[in-house]
């Protein structure tokens, strides 16, 4: 050791110099350790992200669904039986052929489908107009047993309809709904 007036110097040792190596290697690997651990938690986060824009998207395509629904059977309790024929138009059908290859899910698939649309329903930049049909599936009892006693009570048999409804975001969510509605007369 060599000294100087106020001043003392050491000799680096080979140790001492191996040791100052180690501390930047420990450190170095420490910051790759919090690096990796920050790039997880960072796509966990954008996991979450994605799944909670699903569920806004599908509940929102459940409300727009919904609503054409309830649109549809006003729309339902409004019109008269003879406003449905065999070829659906303007969202009105007539009772489906259970023994026909046509079924309500072909129906969205024609070319020029017989949806009617209904009123748009939208949050933030996302706006959908959903779709509805009704098929007129016939007169049925309102009350159990009604149209087995003679004469037949009046206002026992009801006209029953069943509404489809479609609510769809291209690529982010579709949902369709159906209802059984029996309209008063």
């Amino acid at each position: 050791m060599s000294t100087y007036p106020g001043i003392v110097l050491r000799e680096t040792s080979a140790a001492a110099a191996r040791e100052r190596g180690v501390a930047l290697v420990v450190v170095l690997l420490l910051l790759l350790i919090m690096t990796l651990l920050g790039l997880a938690s960072m796509r966990g986060v954008l996991l979450e992200e994605r799944m909670s824009t699903s569920l806004m998207d599908r509940s929102l395509m459940f409300q727009a669904a919904e609503a054409a629904l309830r649109e549809g059977e006003a729309v339902a309790a409004a019109s008269k039986r003879t406003d449905y024929t065999s070829a659906c138009t303007n969202g009105l059908c007539g009772q489906p052929n259970p023994t026909g290859q046509e079924s309500w899910v072909d129906r969205w698939k024609l070319p020029s489908p017989p949806y009617k649309q209904a009123a748009s329903v939208g949050s933030g930049d996302l706006q959908v107009i959903p779709e509805y049909f009704i098929e007129f599936m016939g007169l049925f009892p309102n009350w159990v047993g009604c149209d087995r006693s003679e004469p037949v009570p009046v206002g026992c048999m009801g006209p029953r309809y069943r509404i489809t409804a479609r609510a769809r975001a291209a690529g982010r969510a579709e949902v369709l709904l159906q209802s059984s509605f029996t309209s008063p007369e």
